[in-house]
């Protein structure tokens, strides 16, 4: 349930097309629904802006399949994030309207058109090719949320003409977020060149002193440019939240 179909829903009530019970029937679904072993939160998009998204990390085929039905009767569009391919295969022998996008460990359930709420062009920036899942996840993250999004791959600091070759692109997006591993510089080098807020995501990609991205988020969390924000580690969809709002 979200604004839009609160609106609907109590439009249709003045106009005679449902009754008092009906409304009183969907309302009471608000809060969340009760399931075997999870609370559904559908009332997050009132509050937020964005509805529950299922996290599939440590979550079996079963209790997936089980969550997202709730999810797609509440309305809205569906995402589940950190999913294997078994885990995709399962789930959508039960679920096969849902999308699978390996290349960003996620399926995705869209219902009605997309609508696009962002003011501008959120930019995903990555260092190199080995980030790509979390970019990917970010990506998507952010179109499903309602953003007009733009890729820029494989640019690190470790060829920075790369970089520079797109500083166009870069100082025309809203938001940008930077993804790096190993000692996570691309964030502070973008944030020095351009004047929008840029979230950063170290990834655990490196070898071994990079401490499986704790090297890039320490990094990342010195950062000398005063534009820099940082969220968690392989964090592609909290980056892309985050930005989502900036975007608005």
């Amino acid at each position: 349930m979200d604004r839009e179909r609160l609106h609907a829903l109590l439009t249709r009530f003045e106009r005679g097309e449902i009754s008092q019970d009906d409304v009183l029937e969907e309302l009471a679904k608000l809060p969340f629904r009760q399931l075997q072993d999870a609370r559904v939160d559908t009332h997050r998009a009132l509050r937020n802006g964005q509805p529950e998204v299922v996290l599939g990390q440590g979550k079996t085929p079963e209790q997936i399949v089980r969550i997202v039905r709730a999810l797609r009767e509440a309305g809205g569009n569906v995402l589940v994030t950190r999913v294997e391919a078994e885990q995709a295969e399962r789930v959508r022998g039960e679920l096969p309207e849902l999308a699978h996008h390996p290349e960003a460990g996620a399926l995705v359930l869209r219902q009605g058109s997309a609508v696009l709420r962002g003011r501008g062009t959120i930019l995903v920036a990555s260092a190199g090719t080995a980030d790509s899942r979390v970019a990917e996840e970010a990506a998507l993250t952010a179109d499903l949320f309602g953003n007009k999004v733009e890729r820029l791959y494989d640019v690190g600091v470790a060829g920075l003409h790369r970089l520079l070759a797109s500083l166009d692109a870069l100082r025309a997006a809203n938001v940008v977020i930077a993804i790096a591993g190993m000692e996570g510089a691309l964030p502070s080098v973008i944030g020095g060149l351009i004047d929008r807020p840029v979230v950063a995501v170290p990834t655990s990609v490196g070898y071994g002193a990079s401490f499986e991205g704790i090297a890039a988020l320490l990094g990342m969390l010195n950062s000398c440019a005063s534009n820099v924000t940082v969220v968690n580690i392989d964090n592609g969809f909290g980056a892309a939240y985050v930005a989502s709002l900036v975007n608005r």
